[in-house]
């Protein structure tokens, strides 16, 4: 299995001034990803709006200074996710196209690869507990 990062992407002002009908037929779609999905969702989540993030970078000393606002000045913004633990790409492609974003033209669904890190946690884990002491 493999795991995969759906980023959720759109236009966040049409968003907030999107219909109760819009609104229902995303809604619809996600519980329909939901279910399809079933135990493959690790983690997921709608996001706040942008005006609610802020971003940390490098300042001149090297140490990080908080902006409000996302980095980027880009339209489209980050409003959900999910992580979903699959076979392969094609079945997390699949499963991200049942989201209403990927059809709309003010939004859109990125599918990408998670780097498999759990050898090396799995190390640290061990490092860890061969170090800690011995109660006796």
């Amino acid at each position: 299995m493999s795991e995969f990062i759906i980023l959720i992407q759109g236009d966040a002002q049409r968003w907030e001034s999107m219909s109760e009908a819009d609104r229902a037929e995303i809604d619809a779609a996600h519980r329909t990803f939901r279910q399809r999905a079933g135990e493959a969702i690790l983690a997921s989540g709608e996001l706040q709006g942008p005006r609610t993030a802020v971003t940390l970078r490098g300042g001149a000393d090297g140490e990080p200074i908080a902006v409000d606002g996302p980095f980027t000045e880009a339209k489209e913004v980050v409003g959900g996710f999910y992580v979903i633990d699959v076979p392969d790409r094609e079945a997390a492609v699949a499963l991200a196209s049942l989201l209403a974003e990927a059809r709309h033209d003010h939004s859109g669904v990125q599918v990408q690869p998670l780097v498999d890190h759990s050898a090396e946690q799995r190390a640290e884990a061990e490092a860890r507990e061969a170090s800690a002491p011995v109660a006796g």
